[in-house]
């Protein structure tokens, strides 16, 4: 019951251990690489768009038995071109996982363009920089309904952070993608920390960038988390109204939970 201090980096492992542990007390257990809900990705294209120097797929993939999720995949034309050639000149290209802010009209589709605020559009600027992006929409906003009780989710986080898990998988499955590199994410608000919450448990991202995407639960709103609860968030975090001293994990603990990336 002591608070005992790390000082050597063979006792860190145990630290982020208890870390995830207290994530997964408030998110629920994140299904993990063996989990029966790592079924075949089954990709379908919905719509394809000319972009210029990359195409825009709309697609959907089935992240897990009973829900497809529906996501964009930017892909740079040169990628494709390299793709359907056995020349030497043929070579992978980097990706990244793009995760959008909250939006109930556009979704996903604020990073590649279709609606939003300015300055959102990250997943098409990357893909004319050369990236294969892909960026899942988030559950319970535009559109998107997974049935979160039905599909045995605590929250609506852990189902964002399956289904960003299983766009990695989508990623990997594409022979255009540098996969031996590991993989970027990158999101903003919403956005923001849910990449955060996902490379903590998928080890695949090996660097993160988040704009206003923490903080601390002492701090939000002056400990007011209510935010929080929704069911598209963390319902669990209704337990700790009123003392968010006692949530079992914050933000800066999940920021050295992603060391050394």
């Amino acid at each position: 019951g002591a608070t005992v201090p790390v000082r050597t980096t063979s006792e860190w492992p145990q630290r982020r251990a208890e870390i995830v542990r207290g994530m997964e007390t408030v998110m629920g257990a994140y299904p993990g690489a063996t989990s029966p809900k790592r079924v075949p990705l089954d990709v379908r294209l919905e719509e394809e768009i000319d972009r210029g120097t990359y195409v825009l797929r709309r697609i959907t993939y089935q992240s897990e038995p009973g829900s497809r999720t529906p996501a964009f995949l930017c892909i740079p034309k040169a990628a494709l071109a390299g793709n359907t050639t056995t020349s030497a000149s043929a070579r992978p290209f980097p990706a990244v996982l793009c995760l959008h802010p909250t939006d109930q009209t556009a979704g996903a589709g604020v990073v590649v363009g279709l609606g939003g605020k300015p300055n959102r559009q990250y997943a098409s600027e990357l893909a004319t920089r050369g990236y294969v992006t892909i960026a899942p929409a988030y559950p319970h906003l535009a559109g998107y309904a997974p049935d979160l009780k039905g599909l045995d989710y605590a929250s609506g986080t852990m189902k964002a952070i399956w289904d960003n898990t299983r766009a990695l998988d989508v990623l990997e499955s594409l022979s255009f993608v540098k996969r031996t590199a590991g993989f970027g994410a990158i999101g903003h608000s919403l956005g923001g920390h849910n990449s955060l919450y996902t490379a903590v448990f998928d080890p695949r991202i090996t660097v993160v960038a988040t704009s206003c995407g923490f903080d601390s639960y002492l701090d939000y709103y002056g400990g007011n988390i209510t935010g929080w609860t929704q069911e598209r968030y963390m319902p669990r975090l209704k337990d700790y109204l009123g003392h968010p001293q006692d949530v079992p994990f914050d933000f800066y603990e999940l920021i050295a939970a992603l060391a050394p990336r």
